[in-house]
């Protein structure tokens, strides 16, 4: 909205005034995406979008945040990652900082790379412990690679994607092996949850990349595995093999009753969490802030057709994907729809320049990811087909925080694959 924020608050650097250049040379769609009218200059005048995000400080100077295209997702909680690089380098004994975010969905972490100060060293621990005074527990990187410097491109400027891979994560502690049957199923669970080969009963599960979203997971596979109840927190209070197993050491079997299916006909009501989305929609009605958006790269003969049939037996098996969300009697309720026919629109690109063409295919998918959803009238699942050539596709997936999240759309995205190799080569799906 162009709207000037006070002070302290971050926002989008604009410059405008005497000495402004007119616009880009032979790049009329540059120069009209970044040169915009000024709003608060005389008539005709222009203001250069910048891309930094900046603030004002009390002494008036303007502190640098990072670039607006830096913004990440991670685990439902947007990050600024100039605002962790900031962090970083206000460490006394770090010279350099650039923090990226490493994997998709529910894997998805920070990753922060460091340069120490001339004879200064560096542990990986101590920073975060340091980071946690200031950031919180979300915007703390869950890695931390240490360089002796950062690669640079031909401009002088940070070249993230010459950046090392991280090593996969390691716990400081010595591995101890499982010494009873109840360790060596936590550990089991551990394992598989956490991607690694082995976990040893000292092992710090949120030293090894856990997360809250993981958390959950574990308690889930601890309940079916072990029968018994396990609450979220003791994985926090407990976060090794050995203390989690000592606490499930006092607690008895599950007694719970058998889960019966009940009507899903008419107005159901909501769950916390969704009552939490129902409303902020209501707050801010247009806002895509809570849209969950996947640009999937397709390399390949591809056949849209068994890509179409693949969304439609997707909503079809997950009622959460045709569900709809409206007010009745003053109270926000869910409605399940019926299955339908799905259609996926396509967009061909593979006419144009590539350069254009590049251009056009980006410029999609970021007003795909910001285009608001209708919890009222729905649906809260979008996907729209880019075609760049005969072998190259986009997949463009979005949908709304309040029917899925970042663990879902791996399950879903996996599901998808699935359809789409039966569908494509004419076998039937193979799915629990």
């Amino acid at each position: 909205t162009l709207q000037p924020v006070p002070v302290g608050v971050a926002g989008e650097l604009y410059l405008a005034g005497e000495g402004q250049a007119r616009g880009y040379l032979l790049r009329p769609d540059l120069t009209a995406e970044r040169f915009v009218p000024e709003p608060y200059g005389p008539t005709g005048s222009r203001m250069y979008r910048t891309g930094d995000r900046v603030r004002y400080r009390e002494d008036g100077r303007l502190e640098y945040l990072g670039r607006v295209d830096f913004q990440v997702k991670v685990r439902g909680f947007r990050i600024e990652l100039g605002e962790v690089e900031s962090a970083l380098r206000r460490v006394t004994s770090i010279k350099d900082a650039v923090v990226v975010a490493k994997g998709e969905a529910a894997d998805k972490r920070l990753v922060a790379y460091v340069v120490a100060k001339a004879g200064e060293a560096l542990e990986a621990e101590a920073l975060k412990a340091q980071l946690r005074q200031g950031l919180p527990e979300y915007m703390v990187p869950g890695t931390v690679v240490v360089l002796e410097a950062l690669p640079l491109n031909a401009n002088g400027k940070v070249d993230r994607k010459a950046l090392p891979e991280p090593e996969a994560p390691q716990s400081g502690s010595t591995y101890v092996a499982p010494r009873t049957e109840t360790e060596a199923r936590l550990a089991a669970i551990w394992a598989e949850v956490l991607l690694l080969p082995r976990v040893g009963v000292r092992d710090s599960f949120f030293e090894l990349g856990g997360h809250s979203l993981l958390a959950t997971q574990v308690v889930s596979r601890v309940r079916a595995e072990l029968n018994v109840e396990l609450p979220l927190r003791a994985l926090f209070e407990s976060p090794t093999v050995e203390g989690l197993a000592g606490r499930l050491a006092g607690l008895t079997g599950l007694t719970a009753p058998a889960l019966t299916r009940v009507s899903h006909e008419g107005p159901l009501p909501l769950s916390f969490a969704q009552q939490r989305l129902w409303l902020l929609d209501q707050l801010q009605p247009g806002d895509a802030s809570y849209n969950l958006p996947a640009a999937l790269q397709l390399t390949g003969r591809l056949d849209a057709e068994a890509l179409r049939r693949a969304f439609e037996a997707l909503v079809q098996r997950h009622e959460a994907l045709r569900t709809t969300f409206q007010e009745h009697l003053g109270e926000p309720t869910q409605i399940i729809h019926a299955p339908g026919d799905w259609t996926l629109p396509v967009i061909d690109l593979s006419s144009l320049p590539e350069a254009q063409r590049n251009e056009e295919a980006r410029r999609r998918v970021g007003d795909e990811a910001h285009r608001p959803f209708q919890l009222s009238t729905g649906p809260l699942l979008r996907s729209t087909l880019v075609r760049l050539s005969e072998e190259e596709h986009l997949l463009l997936v979005t949908m709304h925080h309040i029917v899925s999240d970042g663990w879902s759309m791996g399950v879903l995205v996996r599901e998808l694959a699935a359809f789409y190799a039966a569908f494509s080569t004419g076998t039937t799906p193979a799915l629990p």
